[in-house]
């Protein structure tokens, strides 16, 4: 038994596992020790996180609950939900950080010229993958269980029983996102597969329209009595309820727990159980020598894997400016170093596949959430409403664009690693090159944001001034966040590191996500006290708006200051 220890103890995964635990565990401590003041303003940001949702997810099925004969019914269908629109969102999460972990990582590429075989760095790698992506998800729905929980009034054990379903249930994503990675990298340079891709990207577009076609919007569905509405939004999300999904044998098991189903509860946990064991060890045993084979592969290629090679012919390389130089060129009052920064960064952001990866997940849930207000716009015959989905759109916005500010260009600074003193001693300087990438992010994060909310005003049948009036709002917000997250990277760098992923989760990261939020909720509190500018009483309403400028100036303007002046000091 003693031997079996020893050997488990000095095996080249559990040292793997415990040098990273130490490691994050020191850089906890660090934290603490940079700045208590920050450290408890983010712990506070936590903490009242999971108390504010507690309440809210436990007063919205209260309210649910109180409907007669139709409340379990309703709670039982948003567990589905949620479940199965999570699960589809941690396996592209898990396929994104997979790809960037196993085959843009330097860490990975270290480790494969020790004496490790392949297939411990790629449990390490999985393990290390499926954290990452899943840390978010655990923290979103541990309120909502609670308040589950509570609401049922379930025993004790139902909540041990669920965390351990959870734990078993992120298991499942993160082996089909491996293996998806593994399949994408080793194949996609060849043209059979890239004119699979295209044929399976037309199918499931054909897919789409033909169900949207088959399955119509009804505009009188909220003039209708409350039980065939309720009947027709039920139909809608049927699909969740799909016995083969493995959202369904967890929710199933969670609810049927907490009912006392527990014969019935425990053989979907045993099916939940059975699959993450046989496709978790066909992973620990059996991917190894595959991603070893698409490493080679995507190390020897040259540039980015994402050109279709089948919708060209092939060519000597020339040396003449290609199509990105020439459209940078065209843009005045830029200096030629300047425009070979700009260029530089968006050929690393699109050769980044996690970048612009999570980038089309974070707008594209957006966007496609917006394009669909046509389908209730002509319910919205109150200005009242009108103006709070407006809000609630802008806010969703910003959201969204603090999120990709902190994932992005929070690391771009540190991403440069050690070869800042080189930048350093060029005629450019470090400012420049800060100013520079801060320009960058700004303008290319504000046409999208700023189409989204146009769009989204438009769509709800908006005055002109009132679409003016959000999209000069979200002008002000795109700027200052992005002022935000690029000072803070100065101020936080972590130039040892080149996962974007651990650079963004360390306490600069954390630090700037906070500081995001809280200036999120503070500028829509004040511009909805303000009544959109348009609708309150004048004095108050000119108040509250130079109060957001004000806000906003501050969070955009005295991080890049600051990090200016530090810049002067700076030494990589």
């Amino acid at each position: 038994m003693s031997l079996n220890s020893t050997a488990l103890k000095n095996s080249p995964l559990f040292l793997l596992l415990r040098v990273n635990a130490i490691h994050s565990w020191r850089r906890l401590l660090a934290v603490r020790q940079q700045s208590r003041l920050l450290t408890g303003i983010i712990g506070l940001f936590v903490t009242g996180y999971l108390v504010l949702a507690f309440q809210l997810f436990y007063y919205g099925m209260k309210f649910i609950a109180k409907f007669p004969g139709l409340g379990a019914v309703l709670t039982e269908r948003l567990f589905y939900t949620l479940f199965a629109f999570l699960f589809a969102l941690l396996l592209l999460s898990n396929l994104i950080i997979s790809y960037t972990n196993l085959f843009r990582n330097r860490e990975t590429a270290f480790l494969l010229t020790l004496p490790v075989s392949t297939q411990t760095i790629f449990q390490w790698k999985f393990i290390e993958s499926t954290i990452l992506a899943s840390w978010a998800f655990l923290y979103l729905i541990a309120p909502l269980v609670a308040a589950f929980g509570l609401v049922r009034g379930v025993p004790w054990h139902f909540y041990p029983l669920t965390a351990l379903l959870v734990g078993l249930f992120i298991v499942l994503p993160g082996v089909f996102g491996s293996a998806l990675a593994i399949l994408i990298g080793r194949y996609l340079d060849r043209r059979s597969f890239q004119l699979l891709l295209l044929v399976l990207a037309l199918v499931l577009l054909a897919f789409v329209a033909f169900w949207w076609k088959s399955n119509p919007v009804d505009d009188d569905l909220l003039d209708k009595r409350t039980l065939e509405a309720l009947d027709r939004l039920l139909a809608k999300t049927r699909f969740t309820m799909y016995p083969f999904l493995p959202s369904y044998w967890l929710s199933a098991a969670v609810m049927q727990w907490a009912e006392g189903i527990t014969r019935s509860a425990a053989f979907f946990a045993a099916v939940l159980l059975s699959h993450t064991l046989f496709f978790g060890s066909l992973a620990f045993t059996r991917f190894g020598n595959l991603f070893y084979d698409t490493a080679s592969a995507v190390q020897s290629r040259a540039g980015s894997p994402f050109k279709f090679s089948f919708l060209r012919t092939p060519k000597k390389p020339s040396p003449t400016p290609g199509l990105l130089e020439n459209l940078v060129a065209k843009i005045p009052c830029l200096q030629p170093d300047t425009r070979a920064l700009a260029v530089k960064d968006i050929r690393m952001f699109w050769r980044d596949t996690a970048q612009w990866g999570q980038s089309v997940m974070f707008f594209g849930l957006l966007g496609a959430y917006i394009i669909n207000l046509r389908n209730f716009t002509h319910q919205l015959t109150s200005p009242f409403w009108i103006n709070a989905v407006a809000f609630l759109n802008l806010g969703a916005c910003a959201f969204n664009l603090a999120s990709v500010t902190t994932r992005f260009v929070f690391p771009q600074f540190s991403l440069e690693g050690r070869r800042l003193w080189i930048i350093g001693l060029a005629p450019m300087g470090l400012p420049r090159v800060v100013k520079t990438k801060y320009w960058l992010a700004s303008l290319a994060s504000l046409c999208v944001t700023l189409g989204l909310v146009t769009l989204s005003c438009y769509l709800l049948n908006m005055p002109w001034t009132d679409v003016a009036f959000f999209g000069a709002v979200v002008t002000v917000m795109t700027f200052a966040l992005n002022g935000l997250a690029t000072g803070l990277g100065v101020l936080y760098p972590n130039l040892k590191e080149t996962n974007p992923n651990k650079i963004v989760s360390g306490f600069g990261g954390t630090l700037c996500f906070v500081l995001s939020s809280i200036y999120i909720i503070a500028a829509l509190t004040l511009l909805v006290i303000g009544d959109g500018g348009f609708h309150g009483h004048a004095v108050w309403t000119i108040a509250c708006i130079l109060g957001f400028v004000l806000l906003s100036l501050a969070v955009g303007w005295l991080p890049l200051t600051l990090a200016m002046r530090q810049l002067k000091h700076f030494e990589a």
